[in-house]
């Protein structure tokens, strides 16, 4: 429990960052999405894992950020147990072979418009992505598919829910948009080359930011 949670950390922070920034550079999604929550939700209280079954929009900007922005998007290496042959390549058995994810989710032959941040693109087709589709491998498939999928699914989701339910999110003054650094920086997990900054903008009752206590 202790490796998953650990494991957990550092690539749940970098699947929000990655899908904040996509967010702020498509206000018309960031809008969509919130007028969701303000639908489900309300003005009147927060938003918890409960509600998740009736935010599919949510959901859906949750796994478009998984798609474009895997944290690891050459996920971790793997042994060839036997001589295969895969695309015309001959992997011989005992090869350390690296599944590049992030290419395959942005293949033009499996995926319409790859490049654009479209979170529609999943209430069109239902796709899953915890390895039994493999246009979308964010988490591995098969006997090595991470044991956190679902946990780190759920803490993505709910981390994006309170972000855009609680605040309007635009770019520092003397940035558009459109400048926000989209470039990873090279190692096992894909952190922004440049730190995403943003302003955040109240949107709900002041009494909901006050915080909350919880029997632990």
């Amino acid at each position: 429990m202790q490796d998953m949670i650990t494991a957990g950390m550092d690539t749940t922070a970098i699947s929000v960052e990655w899908a904040m920034a996509e967010l702020i550079r498509n206000p018309r999604v960031q809008k969509k999405a919130q007028e969701e929550l303000d639908r489900v939700i309300g003005f009147e209280r927060v938003m918890s894992e409960t509600d998740f079954s009736n935010l599919p929009y949510l959901q859906s900007v949750a796994k478009e950020a998984l798609r474009l922005h895997p944290p690891t998007p050459l996920m971790l290496p793997h042994r060839a147990n036997a001589n295969v042959k895969i695309g015309g390549y001959d992997i011989p058995k005992g090869s350390n072979v690296h599944v590049n994810v992030w290419a395959v989710a942005r293949d033009p032959v499996v995926w319409k418009d790859p490049e654009e941040f479209r979170p529609e693109r999943f209430l069109e087709e239902d796709v899953d992505m915890k390895g039994h589709d493999f246009r979308l491998l964010p988490f591995g498939a098969g006997r090595r598919v991470c044991p956190g999928a679902q946990l780190g699914i759920n803490l993505v989701t709910s981390m994006l829910g309170h972000l855009l339910h609680h605040f309007c999110w635009t770019t520092v003054e003397g940035v558009k948009a459109e400048e926000i650094d989209l470039l990873e920086n090279p190692g096992l997990v894909a952190y922004m080359r440049t730190p995403l900054q943003a302003i955040a903008t109240p949107r709900l009752p002041s009494h909901l930011y006050k915080r909350v206590a919880a029997d632990i």
